[in-house]
Order: structure tokens, then C-alpha cells, then sequence
């Protein structure tokens, strides 16, 4: 009786009563006993009933509940399938694979849409370049691999001249592909210690450099919103304030990706519920969230869609970890390509 009352309230949004389990579900009870059953859920702190003479909702336990041990997950139709698989087979090079992620599992799913990358020091990169914007100030350009470009500006001690720095691209040309922020920062902290002269200069300016560089870096992880008037058109985010604290979470992303790192750790999708986020996001938004994997097997970020409660789980569940899938296939695709 709590997975029909559940499954109908997810479907409409109203408060459910012993009339419509009866004539929707088919229980073959009495209205006496269904209303007895309803009343000792109630007790339990599975339902609750915003008014005396309406239906019942569910509360937090009850979709905990349902999620955990009572769901049916739906299996995607062909074309919801295809369609995850086209996006990914015919993305063209260049394209930003987290923004157009973002864009399909919103519109697939009618919700807003929050992805992540990892942070820049544990991404695999193809290139890495300086470009001199003042005496004492570099912008670094890192090139991923999956085609993606992160700038971060540098504030330098000392000038660095323009001989130096075709040298240290000359060289960082020769090792940057392939490897992680972190692993061309050992690279060079290795060459500095066991070469003498010019090589050793270089890597350690190389060395310095690239560390200013992982001190932005670690800081924030990229993070794409799509969709992102979907959620404030829910009925259930209808409050002034409750908006208000959701514009703060969409300008405050680290908020976000607190939550998001969370669901980096597992390999299955995780499920957040409202009043479970409300202490990292400051609202009680529900969230589903999948891990998937970068280029080289390692976790690379998270997908996942956000929304009120009251969302369809079954469904998204579903959808939201073929997609984590499909993106960690089509990165190892990238990869092998890339290598061959």
C-alpha cells in the first residue's frame, strides 16, 4: 500500500486517499481496513496528512523506503537508449562534453541537470601552454584530453623571459600528453633533482609554475548547470525563500560539488533526499547522482539531476546511470582512439 501511495503521489503531486488506492490499485480490503492501514503508516512516520480531511503524502522515511527496498526501476526504451548512445557516437571533436551531457538529461528528463569534472590536477591532459598577460602574470591554458580547456591565471615573484618559457614549452610538449597535472609536477620535480644545468632549470621552473597552477586548480572542480529554470518552476520550490537559497546554491557551486563528490566515491547511483541535503546545499533539493570514469579508468566526476522530493525515481535512476555509463565508455573509446 506505501509503493501504490508513493507511485501516485509521484505521478500527481496531491495528497492520496483511501478512494483512490482502492479504485487505481485494485486492494481488495475494505475502505475500513485501508484507511486503518494509511492511519497506522501515518504513525510510523511513513505519511503524513497536510490536512484533516484530505489524503496522505509521503514523508522522507517513506521515499527512503521506496527507493531502497520497494522501487521497480524502469528499463529505458529503445529510443531513450539510442538517443543516450547518438550523443556520445556523433559529439564532434571540440565539444563540451559535460555541457552537452548537461543539455541531454535535462531535456530527457525534464529536470535541471548538474554535472562535474573532476578537479584539474587528476584529469588526464594533451597539452599545457603560458601565455604572458603581464610582467608578473601567465595565463595557463591546460588542454584535457577529452577536449576541454581550463585557464587559470598565474601571479609570478619574479619575470620570466621569452626564451625560458619556448624552452619549457619545447618541453612540456615532449611530456604533458598523457598525463595528469600531478604526474608532469613529479615529472619535472624528478628531472630537477637527477639532471644538472639547463634541463634542471627548466623543470624546476617548470615545476614552480605548474604548482601555482594545482593551488587554483584544487580549489573548485568544473561544474555545469543545465536546465536550471526547470527546478524553479516546481510547485514545490514555490516560497520566496526557498528560491532565494536556490540562486544562492547555483552562484555558491561549491556547495554543489560537496554534494557531487559524494556520489564520485561509489560506482552505483546514489540518491540524496530532500531533507538529507539541506545541511551541504541549504534547501531540501532531492538529487540523483552517478559516477563516471575519465580516460583512463579513474573516477572523472558525476552526473546527476536535481530536483524537488517528489521526483520520478524510477525513471530517473535509470536514466541518470546509463548516461554515467555511456559517458565512461565513450572517454575509454576517446582514449584508445587517441592512442592507436
Amino acid at each position: 500500500m506505501l509503493y501504490a501511495l508513493v507511485t501516485e503521489f509521484i505521478a500527481n503531486g496531491e495528497p492520496v486517499g483511501s478512494r483512490t488506492l482502492t479504485k487505481k490499485y485494485g486492494f481488495l480490503l475494505s475502505a475500513a481496513t485501508i484507511r486503518n492501514v494509511l492511519a497506522d503508516l501515518e504513525e510510523s512516520g511513513y505519511l503524513a496528512q497536510p490536512h484533516a480531511s484530505a489524503g496522505r503524502i509521503p514523508t522522507a522515511t517513506a521515499f527512503r523506503l521506496f527507493i531502497d527496498a520497494l522501487m521497480q526501476e524502469r528499463h529505458l526504451a529503445e529510443g531513450e537508449a539510442n538517443r543516450i548512445s547518438d550523443l556520445f557516437n556523433e559529439l564532434p571533436p571540440g565539444a563540451d562534453l559535460l555541457r552537452e551531457t548537461g543539455k541531454l538529461l535535462s531535456d530527457m528528463s525534464g529536470a535541471t541537470a548538474v554535472l562535474v569534472r573532476m578537479r584539474t590536477d587528476r584529469r588526464t591532459l594533451s597539452k599545457v601552454h603560458f601565455i604572458r598577460t603581464r610582467q608578473l602574470e601567465l595565463l595557463a591554458v591546460l588542454v584535457a584530453t577529452d577536449g576541454t580547456v581550463d585557464n587559470r591565471f598565474i601571479a609570478l615573484e619574479q619575470p620570466i623571459d621569452d626564451a625560458t618559457l619556448e624552452r619549457l614549452h619545447n618541453l612540456l610538449d615532449e611530456v604533458a600528453g598523457g598525463r595528469t597535472l600531478a604526474a608532469i609536477r613529479e615529472y619535472f620535480a624528478i628531472s630537477s633533482s637527477d639532471h644538472r644545468g639547463e634541463l634542471s632549470r627548466l623543470s624546476q621552473v617548470g615545476n614552480d609554475l605548474l604548482q601555482l597552477v594545482a593551488r587554483g586548480a584544487e580549489q573548485r572542480a568544473e561544474i555545469v548547470i543545465e536546465g536550471q529554470a526547470r527546478l524553479l518552476d516546481q510547485p514545490e520550490f514555490g516560497s520566496v525563500d526557498t528560491i532565494r537559497e536556490l540562486l544562492r546554491t547555483f552562484e555558491d557551486r561549491e556547495r554543489l560539488v560537496i554534494l557531487l563528490d559524494q556520489a564520485i566515491t561509489t560506482d552505483r547511483v546514489n540518491v540524496f533526499l530532500g531533507e538529507e541535503t539541506r545541511r551541504m546545499v541549504g534547501c531540501p533539493v532531492s538529487l540523483v547522482a552517478a559516477s563516471y570514469r575519465d580516460e583512463d579508468g579513474a573516477p572523472g566526476g558525476a552526473v546527476g539531476i536535481i530536483g524537488p522530493q517528489r521526483m520520478d525515481y524510477p525513471f530517473v535512476v535509470p536514466l541518470v546511470g546509463a548516461t554515467a555509463d555511456a559517458m565512461s565508455v565513450a572517454l575509454s573509446k576517446k582514449r584508445d582512439t587517441e592512442r592507436a
